[in-house]
């Protein structure tokens, strides 16, 4: 069933869009900006991230877990990184981040990796977008572990036990990265 736009809420709106983006602060990695009434932020220099869903074999994917000073907690998600955040990096290509962030936090270079499209994470407060990028073929090729202070525990988990997987680390206080509802079965949309 359509439902109508709420005309004077849409009109609102698009007002916003016609006030000027006002950059409020600028760090080396994030931005605070703000168009009328709106607060939100964004990565600096335009610097996007990859996101890596990946498979080992049929049946296992492998995930990360690091402390989130935001979070103020270890959260578990789908090793991630940002593509041309090094100095000189601007043009890095989004496989090739994808490649380097699976080999410097899980140890697993893929022999595939699918570029499955661009997503946003938060997009009422946080303008980021990233790639999602499927890798598969992948071959142990060093430990893991991240880069200078990261300290990236590498998990590799049967899909079958996924749901009980999140839920020990949950229970344990980890946080968990929202990105994980798509590795668990779909009973959640059956109210299972």
């Amino acid at each position: 069933m359509h439902v109508p736009l709420d005309f004077a809420r849409g009109e609102r709106h698009w007002k916003a869009m016609e006030e000027p983006e006002n950059i409020e602060w600028q760090g080396r990695f994030i931005t605070t900006k703000t168009r009328g009434r709106w607060e939100y932020v964004s990565r600096a220099r335009d610097i996007r991230a990859a996101v890596i869903l990946a498979l080992d074999g049929p049946d296992h994917v492998i995930l990360v877990e690091q402390y989130r000073v935001p979070l103020g907690r270890n959260c578990l998600e789908l090793p991630a990184g940002l593509i041309g955040d090094e100095d000189g990096g601007e043009g890095e290509d989004d496989l090739d981040a994808a490649g380097r962030e699976l080999i410097e936090e899980t140890g697993y270079r893929a022999d595939r990796l699918e570029n499955l499209g661009n997503f946003y994470s938060s997009p009422g407060m946080v303008s980021e977008s990233f790639t999602m990028v499927r890798a598969t073929g992948l071959k142990k090729v060093g430990p893991g572990g991240g880069t200078g202070d990261e300290n990236i525990t590498v998990h590799r988990v049967a899909l079958a036990d996924i749901g009980t997987f999140i839920e020990s680390k949950r229970a344990e206080g980890c946080g968990i990265d929202v990105r994980l509802l798509m590795l668990l079965p779909s009973n959640i949309l059956r109210g299972e």
